[in-house]
């Protein structure tokens, strides 16, 4: 079965912000090179390029729970987490992530996605488009952040 992952609010803010700040970089240089001003290295605008649209290739689409395995689809390599790993899987209040630190990853551009740590839950791998709607997925070796539009059936297919 599939389940929808919709961006948050704070979520959509971030990434249409990102979006026109990064519109005005790049269209900023090439105004400053027609007007025969001092223009940011072209390095600059692939950079902003490169983050943006791995950023978007790695969002997390849809999550899939079938054939022994949950699945989240993104347009580059999906992940796969298997039952038989899985030590517990909760529907968790917003306020156990609210303070947690991204220690490599994403922070809002297209979601949420990479690693995080707090003091309650310690490191964890998100794949989340949302602050709330979470669900919790502990394995033998991780914990997921996981943010399905219908947390309370994406639980019940796992338990």
């Amino acid at each position: 079965m599939r389940f929808k992952t919709s961006l948050g609010t704070t979520a959509k803010i971030i990434t249409i912000v990102i979006t026109i700040l990064f519109i005005i970089i790049i269209g900023g240089q090439y105004a400053f090179i027609k007007d025969a001003g001092k223009a940011l290295p072209i390095y600059t605008t692939v950079l902003v390029l490169i983050i943006y649209f791995l950023a978007f290739a790695y969002r997390p689409i849809t999550y899939s729970v079938e054939s022994g395995k949950i699945t989240v689809h993104r347009l580059v390599k999906n992940i796969e987490i298997a039952k038989s790993e899985i030590l517990s899987v909760e529907q968790i209040d917003k306020k156990l992530i609210r303070l947690s630190i991204r220690t490599f990853g994403v922070g809002g551009l297209f979601g949420y996605f990479g690693k995080f740590w707090n003091s309650k839950l310690g490191r964890m791998t998100w794949y989340a488009t949302r602050m709330d709607k979470v669900v919790l997925v502990t394995t033998k070796s991780d914990k997921f952040i996981l943010t399905p539009d219908e947390p309370e059936k994406f639980v019940g297919q796992l338990t």
